[in-house]
């Protein structure tokens, strides 16, 4: 068996990793990884032959000599690689994690930061114990700073990533009900988020926060290097501009005030679009930078995405939902949008014990708006939606027959819900 050292040195001259022997690249390391429903070892002969230089492999009965390198364990074989990789460079590296918005926050970290230096950053939304190794192994002596997304659902997650990617920065983007079932209580949520808080203490490292988030201005009180932003007392200050459908800022800089315009829907990426200005200012991107990348980001993968067919204009946000989400997406939507609106709401997953009173405590939060059209699919809104007279699916494919014979055919519409729940299919019937 290899040493992480002698693996290190393979990799150097092999820079390039896939985990799925579908999508080899010429001259990459296929790292074999397991899962309940695969095994990455049983697709070795596929991967080499596909043009791997070698596979990294944890099972005996597929070595192939000089083409196969045997370790005790591949995941946890890519996880040391990464972290020797990462002390290796020893560029400065920015965490991101939290209930909500931290996708869209990398997004526009990266965005605003790659005004003045080569950045490398999480893709998609790799942030767990594989995605953050294969974000810091696609960087190089060429990448000034590192931009990691770190994403959890169960207790310790976050240390463990913090482990490998050793962040010199960190920021937690909010605390909010997300993956219950997996924390066990909102305590353990936020005892997970704050394990960044925690690691960056250890090594004074840098946090970024939130003033006005009166959960994350408690939790950083004890922190000593840190820096604000906020709507007031913050070291940078902003005030929301919404111009619907789209949210813009008013910032001020050190040499004066700036309009921050965006291409993003509802007050809730407020706080991304200031913590990335924040970001930025303390990295010494120049302001007017700034608002350029800004006002040139484009949401996709049917994050606060504007749609527009027709006579409808669709704010499609189905890429994940929670209780903390699902509220400020309804509460922003119906405050801005003038007219016909309608609300498309899915499922929120993951929530266990807790699913049954945070759906019924979103069907409270509708009986406020008594103008609008909901839509409710999924499981848990079709057993308790009878009860407040609203229209339910059980699927996204019966609501989809539905809107083959009535679409909805004007207006403003939210489509909001969890992955796992498909809303994306009804945009073909609207």
């Amino acid at each position: 068996m290899k040493n992480i050292a002698e693996l290190y040195h393979i990799f150097r001259n092999h820079p390039v990793i896939t985990t799925d022997s579908r999508n080899i690249e010429p001259d990459s390391l296929f790292f074999a990884l397991k899962g309940d429903n695969f095994n990455g070892n049983k697709f070795t002969i596929e991967a080499l032959n596909k043009g791997a230089a070698y596979a990294i492999i944890d099972e005996k009965e597929y070595v192939l000599p000089g083409k196969t390198i045997l370790v005790e364990n591949v995941l946890q074989a890519l996880k040391d690689l990464a972290s020797l990789h990462r002390k290796t460079l020893g560029l400065p590296i920015l965490a991101i994690t939290g209930t909500n918005g931290k996708t869209t926050t990398k997004e526009l970290v990266s965005a605003v930061l790659s005004r003045k230096y080569k950045v490398s950053f999480t893709q998609g939304n790799l942030n767990n114990h594989i995605g953050v190794p294969l974000t810091l192994l696609q960087m190089n002596e060429s990448t000034e700073y590192g931009v990691v997304e770190m994403g959890a659902n169960h207790l310790g997650e976050i240390a463990e990533l913090c482990d490998i990617a050793d962040p010199d920065y960190g920021i937690i983007t909010n605390i909010g009900k997300a993956h219950l079932e997996g924390f066990g209580s909102f305590e353990g949520v936020i005892q997970t988020k704050t394990e960044l808080y925690r690691f960056l203490q250890k090594k004074n490292g840098l946090v970024f926060y939130n003033k006005s988030n009166p959960l994350l201005e408690k939790l950083t009180g004890n922190i000593a290097n840190k820096i604000s932003y906020g709507e007031k007392d913050a070291n940078l200050v902003a005030e929301p501009i919404v111009s619907p459908p789209y949210l813009h800022l008013k910032a001020i800089f050190p040499k004066g005030a700036l309009y921050l315009n965006t291409q993003l829907t509802g007050n809730y990426n407020f706080e991304n679009v200031l913590a990335a200005a924040c970001i930025g200012n303390h990295f010494r991107v120049d302001p007017l930078e700034i608002q350029k990348a800004l006002k040139v980001y484009q949401p996709k993968n049917n994050r606060s995405q504007l749609i527009v067919k027709n006579n409808l204009r669709i704010t499609m946000d189905a890429y994940n939902a929670n209780p903390t989400s699902m509220q400020a997406s309804i509460k922003s939507f119906m405050q801005n949008m003038a007219g016909e609106t309608s609300l498309i709401l899915g499922d929120m997953l993951e929530l266990g014990e807790y699913s049954r009173d945070e759906h019924t405590t979103i069907l409270e939060l509708l009986k406020s708006y008594h103008e609008c059209n909901v839509y409710l699919v999924g499981d848990n809104f079709f057993e308790i939606a009878g009860g407040y007279n609203y229209t339910a699916f059980e699927n996204v494919d019966s609501l989809c027959e539905t809107f083959k014979k009535t679409p909805i055919t004007k207006g403003n519409v939210l489509i909001k819900g969890s992955r796992g729940i498909h809303l994306e299919k009804v945009l073909h019937y609207l």
